[in-house]
């Protein structure tokens, strides 16, 4: 059964009963020595127990981001909430509260045994991102629809299911209803289901399942499709090319065109808006395959540009590590030298020597990098040139072929007009045979009126055709921009790295022979 109010007070999730929890439960591990100190950092915490607590709302867990085993067992929690940040969770018990709905586990993606068992949980559902769950307890809750074990199919690692002490457990196909909706259950209400009972469901509940497999068949196609179709959409985007791959830019002129489209009932101008559309189409895929090839040349260059870096940066690391070999091998046989001789004029000459052999391997590590430095300068340009210049003819072209829309557009605009003209002259002589709508027949009042029209009708296509080609070259500018501000700083950010590595590495050095001539002397 669900936990009830009792006398005290419900208590609220601070920072004081976190840091608690953690130091009772801590001995064991460094984490929880840590946490009777000031500042104690709850990353570090792998497991909380918080049962018993008289908790109402789950609240403040946002540090805790490693936890991977959470008890909240035995409290008065009546939402399922605060539980975001725990990415890397496990293990979960919530068992024995007031929660009446499954919510807000959305980004647990790793839990793998989840406990909601004595609460008020009338429905099995908003479990959908937990593809790992191998255990779910909801054992004495409100269940009571038997269809709503179908939803727990989804769930293909799940082995172990307890529902008893729900309404459902007391129907008499309960067992074999689980056996063969479920049929990888190993555990339905902590007993090992025996196999020749499972078979005895299927074959009970053939038909019923045949069919429920055929219409998870079908939307499971759907949901590639989907899938399939999102990430051709992503690798459109990626070349700036989306939806050009057919009438959609097209289709998009008309949408919003509401006098455009009270012209298309004119005579003629049905089969010229078709013709319109098949040489529009044919440009915008024209378009769309060079924009593809496109991205393919600029991916190998890029593809090309990092290979190189890669290469450059490995051999110069072969180089310098090569050297420091060659120097601890040397330092060290000096560093023994020293502690074995007795001479003081000969222990300071080596010293010496052992500091000149430091500021040298420094000089040589300096220079390295600058040479490396210089040669990343080099292909950095080098690959700046050259995909400025395939953006640049990729920009070029694209507006070379939207003028060609354009051109298609005016040339399309002038037909309209010419045949808006003819049929508004035919209809102030009378001679008009066809019937038009009576918004259509609105327009041929005079002839600004039906001029207005069309022309309002012909800017908004080239606001469209404009609007496209803008996007296209706006988007296409940024990502170059973006790409080589990326590599600018990011060859920064390593030349300071390596030149902080080698100061800490030659400091290190220096400061251990200098701790070795301070205790020679002093011996």
């Amino acid at each position: 059964m669900s936990r009830s109010y009792d006398s005290m007070d419900p208590k609220v999730m601070d920072d004081d009963m976190l840091k608690a929890a953690v130091g009772e439960q801590g001995p064991q591990e460094e984490a929880g020595q840590l946490a009777k100190q000031e500042g104690i950092l709850f990353k570090d915490v792998l497991s909380l127990q918080l049962d018993f607590q008289n908790i109402l709302r789950i609240d403040n867990l946002w540090q805790f981001e490693n936890l991977q085993k959470l008890q909240l067992n035995n409290n008065i929690i009546e939402r399922i909430e605060g539980l975001e940040n725990l990415v890397n969770l496990i293990w979960l018990d919530l068992s024995f509260n007031n929660i009446e709905t499954i919510e807000g586990l959305d980004t647990l993606v790793n839990l793998e045994d989840l406990s909601l068992s004595n609460n008020r949980i009338s429905k099995m559902d908003s479990l959908d991102a937990l593809v790992k769950l191998q255990v779910l307890s909801l054992g004495n809750n409100q269940i009571s629809n038997i269809m709503n074990v179908i939803y727990l199919r989804r769930f293909k690692c799940l082995r172990t299911l307890s529902l008893s002490g729900n309404p459902i457990a007391e129907a008499e196909e309960y067992k074999m209803f689980i056996y063969a909706y479920l049929p990888d259950l190993v555990y339905l209400d902590f007993r090992h289901i025996d196999e020749q009972a499972k078979e005895m469901a299927k074959l009970k509940h053939q038909y019923s399942i045949d069919e429920l497999k055929h219409r998870e068949a079908l939307m499971q196609a759907r949901l590639e499709d989907e899938q399939a179709r999102r990430e051709k959409l992503a690798e459109h985007k990626l070349a700036f090319i989306d939806h050009l791959d057919g009438s959609f830019l097209f289709d998009s002129m008309y949408s919003e065109d509401v006098e455009g489209n009270k012209l298309s009932y004119l005579p003629g101008v049905g089969e010229l808006l078709e013709a319109y559309k098949d040489k529009f189409v044919i440009i915008c895929l024209n378009i769309f395959e060079y924009g593809l090839k496109q991205q393919e040349k600029r991916k190998l260059e890029l593809d090309t540009f990092n290979e190189c870096v890669q290469e450059a940066i490995q051999e110069n690391q072969d180089q310098g590590k090569l050297k420091v070999a060659k120097f601890e091998e040397r330092h060290l046989l000096n560093l023994n030298t020293i502690r074995e001789e007795s001479d003081l004029p000969t222990i300071e000459k080596k010293l010496l020597e052992c500091s000149d052999d430091i500021n040298e391997l420094f000089n040589m590590l300096m220079t390295l990098e600058m040479q490396l430095v210089e040669q990343l300068e080099e292909t950095i340009n080098m690959f700046e040139r050259n995909i400025t210049d395939l953006v640049g003819l990729f920009i070029e072209n694209v507006q070379s072929l939207m003028a060609q829309c354009r051109d298609l557009e005016n040339h399309h605009h002038e037909k309209i007009l010419e045949i808006a003209i003819n049929t508004l002259e035919k209809i102030l002589k009378g001679e008009m045979d066809e019937d038009l709508p009576d918004d259509v027949r609105a327009l041929f009042v005079d002839k600004d009126t039906i001029v207005n029209a069309v022309g309002a009708s012909h800017d908004i296509h080239l606001l469209k055709i404009d609007n496209r080609e803008d996007e296209l070259v706006t988007g296409i500018n940024s990502w170059c921009a973006q790409l080589l501000d990326k590599i600018h700083k990011d060859e920064i950010m390593r030349n300071r790295k390596r030149v902080k590595e080698i100061n800490q590495y030659v400091d290190h050095m220096q400061s251990e022979l200098d701790n070795l001539e301070c205790g020679d002397i002093i011996d």
